[in-house]
């Protein structure tokens, strides 16, 4: 905590009065702006809200108080900071931007999970049959894949850390997600079995050998492209996962099983 805020009565009591500069232009509100002055509000805070409407009195007002960002927040007549810092204050959690997460690959399941019983409620389907599982995996890789093709470059870089034909073959990384995304489909309509299960096999098997070489056997600390090149999901078990979900659908077709 540092310099008092401008106009703000150093008596005011901590848990009455707080006082939010914040940018507020016509081309731009600052979201942090808005989510410090909900979070204020909800602990019991009258707000004294301070709009920066230009980009010079945003400026004037950083040199002021030799800060970097804004919002600023100011209680009891003390600076605390910015938003993470308001949340820190009051004893929130403040998410770490390189933390790892397995939330992203977790929530592709879920929806695929839902979407194959919503496929089977439309369809006059049991609800949880073999035919729910293997929509459930034939969705989730066509929820993957397009994740992956948010940005093919970025994927294929990152899958080059760990995948076996990828270091080899480059190329391959920027056709795995279309090669995934087409047997999904295939898979989930059932056509073409000749071209979705050698597809699925090869993709599956390869990321399958790819993912327990780097994680379990060379011991390397790796995220997984999973969910695409920008993801904080770690190289292991869950990405294992999807691979032998992969291959397990392919062997499953293979057989006739039903």
């Amino acid at each position: 905590m540092t310099s008092p805020a401008p106009g703000t009565d150093a008596r005011t009591d901590a848990r009455t009065g707080a006082s939010l500069y914040r940018m507020v232009m016509p081309d731009h509100t600052c979201p942090y702006g808005v989510k410090a002055r909900w979070l204020l509000g909800r602990h019991g805070y009258a707000v004294d809200d301070h709009w920066l409407t230009t980009r010079a009195e945003t400026d004037a007002f950083k040199v002021q108080h030799d800060v970097r960002t804004t919002p600023q927040i100011f209680i009891d007549g003390q600076r605390i900071g910015g938003h993470d810092d308001l949340r820190r204050f009051l004893g929130l959690k403040v998410k770490d931007a390189g933390a790892t997460s397995y939330v992203p690959v977790l929530a592709v399941f879920a929806v695929a999970a839902l979407l194959a019983l919503a496929v089977d409620w439309l369809t006059f389907l049991p609800l949880v049959s073999f035919m729910t599982l293997e929509r459930f995996v034939a969705i989730a890789m066509m929820l993957l894949a397009m994740l992956k093709l948010q940005d093919v470059d970025r994927f294929a870089t990152m899958f080059l850390n760990y995948d076996l034909l990828a270091r080899r073959l480059p190329p391959y990384g920027l056709v795995y997600p279309f090669l995934e995304l087409g047997a999904g489909v295939l898979m989930l309509t059932r056509t073409l079995d000749w071209l979705s299960i050698p597809v699925a096999l090869f993709i599956g098997g390869i990321g399958a050998v790819s993912v327990f070489q780097a994680v379990y056997v060379e011991k390397r600390d790796l995220k997984c492209a999973c969910v695409g090149g920008s993801s904080s999901v770690p190289l292991g078990f869950v990405s294992l996962t999807e691979n032998v979900m992969m291959v397990a659908m392919a062997l499953w077709m293979l057989a006739g099983i039903h």
